[in-house]
């Protein structure tokens, strides 16, 4: 696993969230937003200059990093960490369209073909942590899901989801389990711990 550890400045805050769907992986609405969102500040008490390190999109859910430093927003987002995500797929995904994702695959990005670097993609069982969702996603009875394991060093907007679809196995359920040594294990949904540093 990568170590590219940088030593954080005490006077700084950091914060681990289990993001719920249905929040935005923002704290202030932009002027382009007219619909009334949830946002990460109904989830706890966070000092004024908390920003989010990275975004799960709405209806994903999982692991999100918060802080008050800058310098360690930057090394999480620009420095090529492990993210994981367990994902639940429509259908029962195929031994030939995991090894396509293994290897990597064509999507686009605002517009622009991008390919996608090889990654880590395994079968999972369903993982047992899983909290109920605020909205719920079709079941069982609309025809069989399975789940996998994605590792990645990217993070690309809505590249898992566009990377499972693009194999035809579109995304029902994403969740981010870890970045890099950083994971979910302590946390129920919509809970905020606060922690020493991103080490």
């Amino acid at each position: 696993m990568p170590n590219n550890s940088i030593p954080e400045e005490n006077n700084h805050r950091y914060f681990k969230i289990y993001k719920p769907d249905g929040y935005l992986s923002q704290f202030i609405y932009n002027q382009k937003q007219r619909q009334k969102k949830k946002l990460l500040g109904e989830l706890g008490d966070f000092p004024d200059e908390t920003m989010a390190v990275g975004r799960l999109d709405e209806p994903s859910e999982g692991l999100l990093l918060l802080t008050t430093d800058g310098k360690a927003s930057y090394r999480i987002t620009s420095t090529g960490l492990e993210k994981e995500y367990h994902v639940q797929v429509d259908g029962l995904i195929t031994d030939e369209a995991i090894r396509n994702l293994q290897k990597g695959v064509e999507i686009s990005i605002y517009g622009k073909p991008y390919q996608t670097k090889s990654c880590v993609v395994e079968r999972i069982e369903t993982p047992i942590y899983l909290p109920e969702r605020n909205k719920r996603i079709r079941d069982e009875r609309h025809g069989p899901t399975s789940w996998i394991k994605v590792i990645i060093t990217e993070g690309k907007y809505r590249q898992v989801r566009k990377m499972t679809a693009k194999v035809n196995f579109p995304t029902l359920r994403l969740v981010r389990y870890r970045i890099d040594n950083i994971n979910i294990d302590d946390l129920n949904k919509a809970e905020v711990k606060e922690i020493s540093s991103f080490r």
